[in-house]
């Protein structure tokens, strides 16, 4: 149900005593995490506070840097899942799309791109990394071209690094198929 759909029950909730407005109000926020997540963040929170928040994603994952490079691809593929919806989290909470793009940059630059291949199993995880690495990769592409110009300099050195690392790697063709550019302007 959706309450554009349902004029007269949106002017009865506009008509509700202040109290009980509280009250429903509290209730809503109460089932959803990501959103009293975001209320505290909005309106606790200030810009030094995103700060602690990208320092605090980067520092965790710098500590699963040195683990992930003993893993294997399909090991290595789960962990770096969990770091880039930490990411997407991060953005749901702070609507900070600068702070998604670099966080997003930062992580894929420095997991490695190459692991141990899975001897268990019938499934391809090097093939899978690779689709998620690049798929990833130009969605966070995509989003950097919607920031303001400024902010896209800022991030232009950190993501020509990236592309760079890319094609020199084993990902390559697959960045090719994808029409990953090879430097951004």
């Amino acid at each position: 149900m959706k309450l554009s759909d349902h004029k007269d029950l949106k002017i009865a909730i506009t008509d509700l005593p202040v109290k009980e407005k509280d009250k429903l109000m509290l209730r809503l926020i109460a089932k959803d995490k990501v959103l009293t997540e975001h209320l505290h963040y909005k309106l606790l929170e200030n810009e030094i506070d995103l700060e602690d928040r990208k320092i605090k994603i980067k520092a965790e994952i710098e500590d699963q840097i040195s683990a992930l490079k003993k893993l294997n691809v399909k090991e290595a593929l789960i962990k770096v899942r969990k770091m880039i919806t930490s990411v997407n989290h991060f953005y749901k909470v702070t609507k900070d799309a600068y702070g998604e793009v670099e966080l997003k940059i930062f992580i894929l630059n420095v997991i490695p791109l190459e692991y141990k291949r899975s001897v268990l199993g019938y499934r391809d995880f090097g093939f899978l990394f690779a689709t998620f690495y690049i798929k990833t990769l130009l969605v966070t592409i995509n989003k950097h071209k919607k920031l303001h110009e400024d902010l896209q300099f800022d991030l232009n050195v950190d993501l020509n690094n990236l592309l760079q690392k890319v094609y020199s790697s084993k990902l390559a063709s697959a960045a090719e198929a994808a029409n990953l550019p090879q430097e951004i302007n």
